[in-house]
């Protein structure tokens, strides 16, 4: 009898180990599975903070864009009524980014491209209010570039160093650009409007007869019309990698509604 219970008790002492050890084991996995699961409840909370941020900076940005925008458009609804006011009638775009002033009030011939003395005293005028209505309420904090472009019409030109009315169209943005530059002064200057990266505002460019006002040109008046001066306005906006990132959230977002509710 002695004998049997020490065999017995031997059998179960020898099966303590085995049994404590998976117990351990289970005990690691356990406290494995916490830690896993905490740090990816961190990372996760980590992703909400970055999107939540993204979030944050686009709508700061379409903030700042529509903002832009209407600075753009008070400029221009200004400039044509005070030049309006003295008689000199200018035209604005449908989506208020530009500026035409019409050849009847810079007089170009065919061919030509000098502001010549009957036309500049309203050419003056019309430099001396864009100067105004720009340097108000710091709206040039808002601006990119104004771009003075030089239009032609269709008719084949030869000379200006064989670049034709490609060239005519560019001197005739360069000869009012000039004009300006000598006949304004001081605070009037715009030469001296800066963006907010520290480039000048302005800038001169030339498309010959390639954005006709008028694409059917028979009369003269159509050729007349075509012989322009546009002022384009360009606005801030955020530049490729904060659209990248705007395109990215949105992405995730329908992802994510879409996730949601299993469409």
């Amino acid at each position: 009898l002695m004998q049997f219970r020490k065999a017995q008790t031997t059998n179960v002492d020898e099966e303590n180990p085995y049994w404590m050890s998976f117990s351990d084991i289970m005990s690691a996995l356990l406290v494995i599975f916490i830690m896993a699961s905490v740090i990816l409840i961190l990372q996760l909370m980590e992703i909400q903070k970055e999107l939540e941020h993204k979030q944050a900076k686009f709508e700061e940005e379409i903030v700042a864009l529509k903002q832009a925008e209407q600075v753009r458009r008070t400029i221009l609804d200004e400039a044509v009524e005070t030049l309006r006011k003295r008689g000199i009638k200018v035209e604005v775009s449908q989506n208020h980014t530009v500026l035409s002033i019409p050849n009847e009030l810079l007089g170009f011939e065919t061919g030509a491209f000098d502001i010549s003395p009957t036309y500049q005293s309203r050419a003056r005028e019309i430099g001396e209010v864009l100067n105004m209505v720009i340097s108000r309420d710091n709206r040039v904090e808002f601006l990119d570039t104004i771009f003075i472009e030089g239009h032609t019409d269709n008719r084949p030109l030869q000379g200006f160093m064989g670049k034709g009315n490609w060239g005519l169209s560019t001197f005739r943005a360069i000869s009012l650009w000039q004009f300006w530059e000598k006949s304004l002064i001081g605070d009037e200057q715009l030469s001296r409007l800066k963006n907010r990266d520290g480039h000048p505002l302005f800038s001169v460019s030339g498309y010959g007869e390639t954005r006709p006002a008028v694409s059917n040109q028979v009369t003269e008046t159509d050729f007349k019309r075509n012989r322009r001066i546009d002022i384009r306005f360009t606005i801030r906006r955020p530049d490729s990698a904060q659209y990248e990132q705007v395109k990215e959230h949105r992405s995730t977002q329908s992802l994510s509604t879409h996730t949601r509710y299993g469409r």
